[in-house]
């Protein structure tokens, strides 16, 4: 599913871009995709685009601490949360797109979630609002996934 959210990501500069569901599953199947990665990658995007228009019609800005129950920290894993921290104190997401990057990592009932997905999770969010991550933000979207040493803010 998520080499699909990839080359979307990577062939339609936006998501308004993208043809129908019917003639995308067609393009991606002929492209050489499996048809059940296919369903899946769809009806997972359809999920973010719907929660992701949502959040345009919200605004309001939050000072707190999310405190994440012990459910979500397993699914999410440690790597997964400290990345989630360090993309909203450095204003990459809002408090509502923290959300949705959450709900949408949860969704894929995989535990815990690799912290490459979750890279791809935040772009085709972004994507999907038509934000672009500024360009040292990309890099780190697109980085290694291989990174043990913790991030520091300054």
């Amino acid at each position: 599913m998520f080499d699909i959210l990839v080359y979307l990501y990577e062939t339609y500069y936006r998501p308004d871009a993208c043809p129908e569901p019917a003639a995308l599953a067609r393009k991606l199947s002929a492209v050489g995709f499996d048809d059940v990665e296919i369903s899946e990658a769809l009806v997972w995007l359809t999920d973010l685009t719907e929660m992701a228009g949502d959040e345009t019609n919200l605004s309001f800005t939050s000072s707190g601490t999310r405190f994440y129950v012990q459910q979500e920290y397993d699914a999410l894993g440690s790597a997964a949360v400290g990345f989630i921290q360090f993309l909203e104190s450095a204003g990459v997401l809002s408090p509502v797109q923290r959300e949705i990057v959450i709900e949408r990592a949860l969704a894929l009932e995989e535990s815990p979630v690799g912290l490459g997905k979750l890279k791809i999770i935040v772009l085709m969010l972004l994507w999907s609002q038509g934000k672009e991550p500024d360009a040292l933000m990309f890099d780190d979207l697109f980085g290694s996934d291989d990174e043990q040493a913790p991030r520091l803010l300054h």
